[in-house]
């Protein structure tokens, strides 16, 4: 496939009190056919992250329409798995409400950080969300002991099953500069209500580090393509940060890296010339968007390209 890069669409410009710096993980849905709502997190004075959001116009992205004035969801209360910092990851429409997964962010002592998933839901369309528990529904185990975490979640009305890939860790790593950085994969769950999850995941197929230099892969976003399926997703490398990745499966547990197609990498300079990440897609009037961090991630905005080659 081919990707046309358009360019920059928003970066904070300070004036909020919640979004000094970043517009990390767009996490777009489509509210109509003229309007996509794109969530993603920014950070306070403090490096706190909280969500908000950005209207695009669906003919040419880079018109922003509005900006939430105060974030849609805030932080956890003191000593919450979200404490420190809230992400978006996935927005699923049912029954008339939108629930938003996300990713909870909190300090270590002994580690530098832990991320695990909770679930905030809205009923007035978007415009603000409601914890549905202050726990997390994806919280530590054996294999994730410290990061389950960046779910992207797919309800298959056919069947009313719930199906998430997500990130998964318990180890970490030591960069040749002494700081440490996690190790982690993803994995694959399903649930009958997109609330309660299992405690252990499915290991992917295929997902394997093909370099000493790759050590994760990061915040899945899944297609459904006729009778399977397509990743894009990102690959955290020690020597050059993010880029993106392409996987395809035909039952979404056994994967085929096909990274060399996927059509996108970083600039020569400019805002995305460092790293690319976190990519997020829509399909609208007949154009296909990919929505993507650049660089430091997501500290120079979102940027979008389009579709030209499949």
């Amino acid at each position: 496939m081919k990707w046309e890069k358009k360019g920059l669409i928003y970066k904070p410009d300070g004036t909020l009190w919640w979004a000094k710096t970043h517009a990390a993980i767009p996490t777009p849905v489509l509210l109509d056919k003229s309007t996509i709502r794109i969530y993603f997190a920014s950070r306070d004075r403090n490096n706190v992250s909280r969500i908000g959001y950005i209207d695009v116009d669906s003919r040419d992205p880079s018109i922003v329409l509005d900006i939430s004035k105060e974030p849609v969801l805030d932080i956890g209360v003191r000593g919450a798995f979200d404490d420190n910092g809230v992400l978006p990851s996935s927005i699923v429409k049912f029954d008339d409400k939108l629930f938003l997964y996300y990713i909870g962010f909190q300090l270590g002592v002994k580690v530098r950080y832990f991320l695990f998933s909770g679930l905030a839901i809205s009923v007035d369309s978007g415009k603000s969300f409601s914890r549905y528990s202050r726990v997390p529904i994806l919280d530590r185990s054996d294999a994730g002991l410290y990061f389950r975490t960046a779910p992207y979640v797919y309800l298959e009305s056919s069947t009313d099953t719930w199906h998430m890939w997500y990130v998964e860790g318990n180890t970490w790593t030591t960069l040749s500069s002494g700081k440490e950085v996690p190790v982690y994969t993803i994995k694959y769950l399903k649930s009958t209500d997109g609330i309660t999850w299992p405690n252990e995941g499915n290991i992917l197929s295929g997902f394997n580090f093909k370099t000493s230099d790759e050590h994760g892969f990061g915040r899945p976003f899944i297609l459904r393509d006729g009778d399977g399926y397509k990743m894009f997703y990102s690959i955290r490398t020690k020597s050059k940060g993010y880029r993106i990745g392409y996987a395809e499966s035909v039952d979404g547990i056994n994967w085929i890296r096909k990274d060399e197609e996927v059509g996108i990498d970083v600039s020569k300079a400019g805002w995305d010339s460092e790293m690319i990440c976190f990519a997020s897609i829509v399909k609208v009037r007949n154009k296909t968007y990919m929505f993507y961090n650049g660089n430091n991630y997501g500290e120079t905005g979102i940027g979008y390209a389009v579709l030209i080659k499949e």
